[in-house]
């Protein structure tokens, strides 16, 4: 077989050419070796693995340029692929010929041990390491699921505009820029762009970037991030909640179908990940939460949204995702619907992640009265003419609905089990030191 006719594969092909020599293109993450040997970490985009090169059984000139190799230099390399049982991948390659493609020289991430700020940096290379690569599959996994589980539920995605004239959560923490002499700013939820898709489709998702104007100090805030935004016509909480924790599960199932080589490089406990796919998850009420907090020695009275602690509380006391429904109004956003009982609440239902992952899912009830919510337009000083076609989807055939929106970026980090999500979105943002 010559050079020209031997199959070039990805690393990720080599199960289905054991003992057949092969050509892959790849990069050298690190070496090491001995007199007699070199082993050459590989990877090419598509997985890891080993190639080996023995002095005994190439040329001269092959087994010199295995040992002059640096960190992350590009080739091609030639060889015979084996089956490898002390490796986690299971294969490796005997390497029987290399042709360099492109020198790297005084590659900055070693692998020594390097920290946050440094590895924020140099996210543009970071990203071809382990940690971030895994975080990054994954990432990519729950966004295929994504649009699998919404297409099989008859879900129709629209896409919300970016630019908006208005703060759809009554919020002043907003990017603003000029759009043609009128003030505009960057979209923080396309939601309720997709109430009118659902009066019009029935059941509809938006997914699409979303930007908030305030300063990243924890992991659950990011000034730029993605949201899933499902909304349904004809739908109750209940029916909502429904969806919600079928959509969850699924995600997880799928990371774990898919995604097994990355949890491992990791560390991600698989069978704690599977664990929080048994539904249902718990529901307990807004005044049930206030009631286990204070008993359990947290200082929280009625009317407060919860911080941090207090998510973290009450996930780890169900040891699984838990809603918590129905919260005080006025900490909710003005298009929430009333509870039918109750002034003080809202129909709404936010979904809490163990482990102390606090938040990923906040969702409820759309309010369907016209007086009420120009009411409460007002009330929140937001303009009416901005939101008229808003109020226009309760005077033609208004329906009871319900939506929710789910941050792709907290559930990548409740499903890797990271700890700052910024570690795991390496790019870098419009200069080379900006801070997400």
């Amino acid at each position: 077989m010559t050079e020209q006719t031997m199959p070039t594969i990805q690393i990720k092909d080599a199960p289905d050419y054991v003992g057949q020599r092969v050509k892959i293109g790849a990069w050298l993450r690190q070496k090491r070796g001995s007199g007699k040997m070199v082993f050459l970490q590989l990877r090419d985009g598509s997985g890891f693995f080993q190639g080996v090169v023995a002095k005994a059984d190439v040329s001269e000139e092959v087994f010199e340029t295995a040992k002059e190799l640096k960190q992350e230099t590009s080739m091609y390399v030639y060889g015979v692929i084996h089956e490898d049982a002390r490796s986690a991948f299971g294969y490796e390659m005997k390497v029987d010929h290399i042709d360099i493609i492109g020198e790297s020289h005084d590659y900055p991430i070693t692998p020594k041990e390097h920290g946050t700020e440094f590895l924020f940096d140099e996210r543009h290379l970071y990203l071809r390491h382990l940690k971030p690569y895994a975080t990054l599959k994954i990432r990519n996994t729950l966004i295929a699921a994504t649009y699998e589980f919404f297409n099989k539920e008859g879900f129709i995605k629209l896409d919300a505009p970016l630019l908006t004239g208005s703060a759809p959560e009554g919020t002043t923490e907003l990017f603003e820029t000029d759009y043609f002499g009128q003030d505009a700013y960057l979209s923080q939820t396309g939601q309720l762009y997709a109430e009118a898709g659902a009066m019009a489709f029935s059941k509809v998702f938006t997914f699409g970037p979303a930007f908030r104007a305030e300063k990243s100090k924890t992991r659950r805030h990011l000034t730029e991030f993605w949201m899933i935004e499902p909304e349904m016509a004809f739908y109750d909480q209940d029916a909502s909640m429904a969806l919600q924790e079928r959509y969850v599960a699924f995600l997880i199932e799928k990371v774990l179908e898919q995604n097994d080589q990355e949890l491992d490089m990791l560390g991600r406990d698989k069978e704690l990940l599977r664990s929080y796919t048994q539904l249902p998850f718990p529901r307990v009420s807004y005044d049930d939460a206030i009631t286990l907090l204070q008993d359990n020695g947290f200082d929280v009275e009625w009317g407060v949204d919860f911080g941090s602690p207090e998510e973290t509380f009450l996930a780890n006391h169900f040891s699984k995702p838990v809603f918590i429904v129905n919260f005080p109004k006025a900490i909710k956003a003005f298009y929430m619907k009333r509870h039918p009982e109750r002034e003080d609440v809202v129909i709404s239902a936010d979904l809490l992640a163990p482990e102390g992952y606090g938040e990923i899912i906040g969702g409820s009830e759309r309010d369907t009265d016209y007086d009420y919510l120009k009411q409460r337009i007002e009330e929140d000083g937001l303009g009416l003419e901005e939101y008229s076609w808003y109020l226009d989807l309760r005077k033609y055939g208004s329906v009871p609905h319900s939506g929710f929106g789910l941050g792709l970026e907290r559930m990548v980090t409740f499903v890797t089990g990271e700890e700052h999500i910024r570690e795991a979105i390496p790019f870098p943002r419009m200069t080379h030191r900006l801070r997400p």
